[in-house]
């Protein structure tokens, strides 16, 4: 094999963004639903997306550059991470439209905003889950913002559940590659870890 070395620092512009969002693959993605403090809904996808904690209860997302759903979370410090099924995918990339903030996308894009259990931002009705959060601390890294959001709660379809346990081929996640590829459930490999 010959190898290819890209030192970051002497890359230009967008280029160290397309290259770790073409190596770091597939990413899921956080559907982000907040309310501004006017009642204004926003929904927005961010695909710097994962579990930060099992206890207490952390999920992280990452705003690159401050967007509505960071300023949102940081006026209410309140969010819910919505789960993005191939099924949604044409409304999930709606959301994803640059748009002002008094623009409610779950109107843009044909979605029911469902109330939430434990916070203000409602969940997308047609999701397959969602995660309801409480802000646990926003961390500024570069020209990103690190949103770290302790959940109250998952609300996950039945039909999705094997007994308390999320199937991931009904639920039939969205994965982010690179550029304006997804990917979506598909083929699983099964091999325990070894004692």
């Amino acid at each position: 094999m010959a190898y290819r070395t890209f030192t970051m620092s002497e890359l230009e512009g967008r280029a160290p963004y397309w290259l770790l969002t073409g190596l770091v693959i597939p990413r899921p993605i956080a559907w982000v639903s907040t309310l501004d403090e006017r009642g204004i809904l926003n929904l927005a996808p961010h695909s710097f997306f994962t579990v930060a904690s099992a206890d207490p209860p952390v999920v992280q997302f990452t705003s690159v550059g401050r967007k509505d759903s960071l300023r949102n979370v940081e006026a209410t410090g309140e969010f819910v991470v919505n789960l993005a099924s191939r099924s949604l995918l044409e409304q999930m990339n709606t959301t994803a439209a640059t748009v002002g903030p008094d623009v409610d996308e779950f109107d843009l894009a044909g979605l029911t905003p469902e109330p939430s259990v434990y916070v203000r931002p409602p969940r997308v009705a047609e999701a397959p889950a969602a995660l309801e959060c409480v802000v646990h601390d926003v961390i500024p890294v570069g020209n990103s913002f690190v949103v770290m959001g302790r959940v109250l709660a998952a609300v996950v379809d039945e039909d999705a559940l094997d007994g308390d346990r999320p199937r991931e081929d009904v639920l039939d996640p969205l994965g982010r590659l690179s550029g304006s590829r997804y990917v979506t459930y598909g083929e699983t490999v099964t091999l325990p870890r070894p004692e």
